[in-house]
């Protein structure tokens, strides 16, 4: 089906165009997360089949996040050549396939490298995502919407270790992803069917040295450097807890079945439903107060989930991933409204951040579940999300307590 653009300047929530690309986005966001994501629940598999230490096979998610760090500023780049929705369809589809060849892979270093590719091709994502957001959508309209779109990455991560887990116990780790596969490239037929075409979007050739310009700048502000900061903790925090729970989970102490532990991680339910509702909060009651909120709760659910029984651990699992959710939420949308108004390259370099957070810190937490056990992983996990919560703090005093375009 052949886009259509539509004339008016910037689409408000409950017009048509706001509707579809809502949906666009919401599929593009699942897509991504499945397909980034679907190896971590099948990680202990993986150890299992190649003789490898869960930091060895966490690398299967760090090597993929790292590699989409880096190809977020090229791919913001193009996208300023060859238009938002061209990078977009691109990346969905190629990384569709390049998820059917990563379930093939005959060894550990052949997946490595093919999760390396579609990390880059994931990129085009991440890169222009909420660029895209930000030109079509009225200031007004952005909160909501970048709600709905956190909620489908939300979705996406809990489809992909959802469906990962239960058919890995079943089949095994190659049908897991398999499957998975199938689910990111109905996504992306599903975005390029419904996503509306640019209206604001002005292609331009590229400039390097404005380029290079605008990043600068946004790494001289000190909002968005403390922003950027916050994107870089949270998901530290998050891609430990996700690395090796299910380590844990299976291991002595609970010895619980891959196919139990995969309903375990129907609780990322919870960071699609506080995606969703966080955008009306943050409308409602700003930016500031908003991350400040998120993050306590986030560093709540880590304190449980340090604790020893399965129920404890469940409900610690839904109030950090809802905590980690809605704060990454509120984080991004505040990247993007700040750096329209400062004309800089903020929300790339926010995405550069924040899936360095998930590489490096990822691997971090690795180092120390080897070393110090699910212990040294509260205590780790917690000094990060508390670190978010003092960056908050300052946040608010720094840049005032309303949640306005120029916070």
């Amino acid at each position: 089906m052949t886009v259509i653009a539509h004339p008016d300047a910037a689409h408000r929530r409950g017009s048509p165009a706001f509707r579809r690309i809502t949906v666009a986005l919401f599929c593009a966001g699942l897509s991504t997360f499945t397909a980034l994501y679907a190896v971590q629940a099948v990680l202990p598999a993986l150890s299992t089949s190649f003789g490898l230490s869960p930091t060895e096979a966490s690398l299967a998610v760090s090597v993929a996040t790292g590699a989409l760090a880096i190809g977020v500023l090229p791919l913001t780049a193009l996208s300023d050549i060859v238009g938002r929705t061209t990078v977009m369809t691109v990346s969905l589809f190629s990384s569709a396939a390049l998820s059917v060849l990563v379930a093939l892979s005959p060894n550990f270093t052949v997946l490595l490298v093919l999760r390396v590719a579609e990390g880059v091709a994931l990129a085009g994502i991440q890169a222009v995502a909420m660029s895209y957001l930000a030109e079509e959508l009225h200031r007004e309209s952005l909160g909501s919407a970048m709600g709905l779109y956190v909620a489908g990455t939300g979705l996406g991560g809990m489809t992909g270790r959802l469906v990962g887990a239960l058919v890995d116990d079943v089949a095994g780790w190659r049908w897991a992803l398999g499957t998975t596969a199938l689910i990111t490239l109905l996504c992306a037929i599903a975005f390029r069917v419904t996503i509306v075409a640019s209206a604001r979007f002005q292609p331009r050739p590229p400039r390097v040295r404005e380029l290079a310009g605008s990043i600068g700048r946004a790494l001289t502000d000190l909002g968005l450097l403390g922003l950027f900061a916050a994107g870089f903790l949270l998901m530290s925090c998050f891609v430990t807890v996700y690395n090796f729970l299910g380590y844990r989970l299976l291991g002595p102490g609970f010895a619980l079945s891959g196919t139990v532990v995969g309903l375990v991680f129907g609780v990322y339910l919870a960071g699609v439903i506080s995606s969703a509702f966080i955008g009306r909060m943050v409308d409602r009651f700003g930016r500031p107060s908003m991350l400040i909120v998120t993050a306590a709760t986030t560093l709540a659910g880590i304190l449980l989930l340090g604790m020893g029984s399965l129920a404890a651990v469940i409900v610690g699992l839904i109030v950090t991933t809802g905590g980690f959710f809605a704060a990454h939420s509120v984080a991004s949308s505040w990247v993007s409204a700040r750096s329209a108004v400062l004309h800089v390259q903020g929300s790339s370099v926010y995405v550069l951040f924040y899936y360095l957070g998930s590489s490096v810190g990822g691997t971090v937490g690795g180092l120390v579940f080897s070393a110090h056990g699910w212990t040294g992983v509260t205590y780790y996990t917690a000094a990060l999300v508390a670190t978010v919560l003092v960056v908050a703090v300052l946040l608010r005093g720094l840049l005032g307590r309303r949640a306005t375009a120029t916070a």
